[in-house]
Formats: C-alpha cells, sequence, structure tokens
C-alpha cells in the first residue's frame, strides 16, 4: 500500500482512489481479497470509520463486494468499470475543460490536436 496524499480531497476519498490505482494496475486482480478497512485504518494511521467510508464507495459502485465473514474482493469486471469510470472523468475534468479554455484562445481543434501530439512527443 501507498501514502496518502495530503491533497485536501477527504481521505476516504483517497483510500477509494488507492484501491481502484491497485486494480487498474493489476496488484488486485478480480476475486481477490482486498485489505479490511482495520488494516486499511492502521496502516494510514486513521480511523476505521473513514477507511471503511473509503471501501463502502466501492461496494457502492459494484467494484467490490463482501462476503459474509471473510471480507472484501474484487467483484469480477471491476477493472472494466474503474477504467470507465476514470476514463469519463478524464473526460469531465480535462478535457471539456482544456476544449473550452482553446476556445476563448482561439484555438482550433486541428491546432489543438497538433499540440496534443507534440506534447505526446515529450512524454
Amino acid at each position: 500500500m501507498k501514502q496518502l496524499i495530503d491533497d485536501g480531497r477527504p481521505i476516504f476519498i483517497q483510500i477509494s482512489e488507492r484501491v481502484e490505482d491497485d486494480i487498474i494496475e493489476g496488484r488486485i486482480t478480480e476475486e481477490s481479497q482486498v485489505p479490511s478497512t482495520n488494516q486499511f485504518a492502521a496502516f494510514y494511521k486513521i480511523n476505521p470509520a473513514t477507511a471503511a467510508k473509503g471501501i463502502n464507495l466501492l461496494v457502492d459502485e459494484g467494484i467490490l463486494y463482501k462476503k459474509r465473514g471473510i471480507g472484501m474482493f474484487v467483484a469480477e469486471g471491476a477493472r472494466e468499470k474503474v477504467i470507465n469510470k476514470r476514463k469519463e472523468q478524464f473526460f469531465d475534468q480535462y478535457i471539456v475543460t482544456m476544449i473550452h479554455e482553446a476556445k476563448k484562445l482561439g484555438i482550433t481543434v486541428e491546432q489543438l490536436a497538433d499540440m496534443i501530439r507534440r506534447g505526446d512527443e515529450k512524454v
């Protein structure tokens, strides 16, 4: 587990995003068990209720499910769900904002595409 980043976002959101990152990157696979809320709480030195809130977000989204008496597990198809969710967030947070700013500056779609290609060459 990675340390949390104190970026002003609620800790429970950061917990759920870390689990999502682990699913996307294959560190936690479908049908495998995720750490318990008590393990998250101990590792991050947070209240177990805060950890549970982050985990429950993922349960509500169908990314995790509970096996009574055993723990939380990654649902089948969770990786695809998380990737699709993140793509939509990326579109809303970055693409729409970028296009809006480009229009204000008089940047055409073609110029914007060229800028993206140029940026891609740098990374």
